[in-house]
């Protein structure tokens, strides 16, 4: 909650302020009317009464225009400031200046020239912080981008790794390594129908067999791959590998499992 009354360190800067806009003010009007300032006394200079005058800034195009210029900026400045910059100081300076026809030029000129000043922190502070804004959409694009192709990459991991996906990665696979025909590729799937169901997670708890190709134990499948745990296409990679191996064909290593009940 705002406190009901300024503070001690708040007034003394209010005053500060105050007192360095009037000096401002009263420097501008001796300077209008020829008069120098020594040791704090106001003294008169040697210029004629009548044309002790003050040059106001209406009276001064050149000055009304630098005002209304400099108004123009900070309005600019304001209407374009990201949201959490602090505005206040700059349109406290935009309502002084904006009386700048009634102040004395060489006043109004000093009162534009802080006015740019202050205009120019808000306006560092907002591109600093639409950097940050753009650098942090970048970060969650990214991010996002990533979450997506992981989401991808896990369906079609979970599609593979479902039996008829398992199956048609093997009839690939056997077709194009092994040169094996829909005869051979038919021996395969009661091969493996018999021996996991075509199941990536098939365990056999007697004999620790482990997946597709029931690999006794799981682990020999690592020669292909370290995922061999969680992938079928890995599994059937090393499952096939050995059938050739072990006996040329998948009907040969059928007919096996036929007599022997393993393979």
């Amino acid at each position: 909650m705002p406190t009901p009354f300024p503070r001690a360190n708040h007034v003394v800067q209010l005053r500060r302020e105050r007192t360095v806009r009037l000096n401002r003010r009263l420097i501008g009007i001796a300077v209008g009317l020829g008069i120098a300032a020594s040791g704090g006394v106001a003294v008169a200079a040697a210029v004629p009464q009548h044309e002790r005058t003050v040059a106001v800034a209406k009276d001064d195009p050149a000055t009304a225009a630098l005002a209304q210029s400099a108004l123009q900026r900070a309005e600019t400045a304001l209407d374009e400031a990201h949201d959490d910059v602090d505005t206040a100081p700059l349109e406290k300076r935009v309502d002084e200046l904006s009386d700048y026809e009634r102040m004395p030029a060489v006043v109004v000129r000093g009162e534009a020239e802080e006015t740019d000043e202050v205009r120019e922190e808000i306006v560092a502070e907002t591109a600093a912080l639409e950097e940050a804004d753009a650098e942090a959409q970048r970060e969650a694009e990214e991010a996002a981008r990533k979450a997506e192709e992981e989401r991808k990459a896990a369906e079609a991991l979970a599609a593979a790794n479902s039996p008829s996906g398992a199956q048609a990665t093997a009839q690939a696979m056997a077709a194009e390594r092994f040169g094996w025909g829909a005869d051979q590729f038919g021996c395969l799937v009661s091969l493996w129908n018999k021996e996991s169901g075509w199941n990536y997670q098939a365990s056999n708890p007697s004999s620790g067999a482990y997946g597709i190709p029931q690999s006794l134990p799981g682990s020999k499948m690592a020669t292909v791959g370290s995922d061999w745990e969680t992938n079928a296409t890995t599994q059937i990679s090393w499952g096939l590998d050995y059938i050739s191996r072990s006996y040329g064909t998948p009907c040969a290593a059928w007919g096996h499992s036929q007599a022997t009940n393993w393979y």
